[in-house]
Parts: C-alpha cells; structure tokens; sequence
C-alpha cells in the first residue's frame, strides 16, 4: 500500500471541527496554546485491529497526558457509533465522527482511502502551535506501534 500523502513535518496543521462522541464540537485550532495534539485516523469501530490499537492508547493514556499531549480519534463513523465504541471499550478521550461530509478531514489530511471510504491508519501529531512535528501510517490491516507514537512525542 503505498504511504499517503500526510501534511508534511514543519507546516501548519489544517484546522477543522468535527463532533465528538457526545455530539460537542471539537475544533483542532481550540487546543493552540493549550496542548499538543495527536491526531488518529483509524478505519472503523468496532473491527479488531482498530479496536485492539485504540485499547492499546487507552492503557497508556498517560504517556500522551504527560507530554501534555490530547488524543483525538478520527472515523468516519457516527458519533451515535463512536459513542457506543467508546463507551463499550472505556476510552476517554474524543472519538471524532468525520462522518458528513465523509471522510473530508481525512481527504484533507492525506489520509483518506477513496477505494474502501474509510481513512487508513494514519497519526499527525501537531504541537501547542499548530505546527506538525511528526506523522506516521500503517495499512489498515496493520496496527501502529506503540514506539513510534514514543517517538512522535519525543519529538515535541
């Protein structure tokens, strides 16, 4: 699978808002000044790799709190499905439902897939400036590993 077309290490981030589990707004520019952010694409909830990855966040949520970093999870999923998946796998952090139009902060992002129509598994992580500082991607078939997320955060 070739490698999508991320926002390159070095520019700003494209804004976007999305709603989240519970249907609040979460703007990515709301967070300037205040914290770092990870941005995770993930393809679908409730299938077993996307599933097992975000579980893997969840337990070592700390890790990114400590770094002053806020998790946000990305799909195209509903926020009425990303409520239950949530919910039902106890993550607390947002779950974003790029949901309508589909999949537009995906495609902004470099990280849609128009032949499934769900996003890969793709990670930007932006500072408390808006700037990315570090992105990273899997086949929606793999998962991430942890490590690199380690090395996204260490290059904060």
């Amino acid at each position: 699978m070739p490698q999508p077309d991320l926002p390159v290490v070095g520019s700003t981030a494209p804004d976007f808002s999305l709603r989240d589990q519970f249907g609040q707004t979460v703007t990515l520019s709301g967070y300037r000044g205040a914290s770092a952010v990870a941005i995770v694409f993930f393809p679908l909830a409730f299938t077993g790799t996307c599933t097992g990855e975000l579980c893997e966040l969840r337990d070592n949520v700390a890790m990114f709190r400590a770094a002053g970093v806020q998790l946000l999870g990305i799909s195209v999923d509903s926020t009425a499905t990303l409520r239950e998946f949530a919910e039902r796998e106890g993550y607390d952090f947002p779950l974003l439902a790029d949901f309508w139009p589909h999949g537009e902060v995906a495609r902004t992002y470099g990280a849609f897939l128009d032949d499934k129509g769900y996003a890969t598994r793709a990670t930007v992580l932006v500072d408390a400036d808006g700037v990315v500082r570090a992105s990273f991607a899997a086949s929606p078939s793999e998962a991430r590993p942890l490590a690199a997320y380690r090395e996204a955060i260490a290059a904060l």
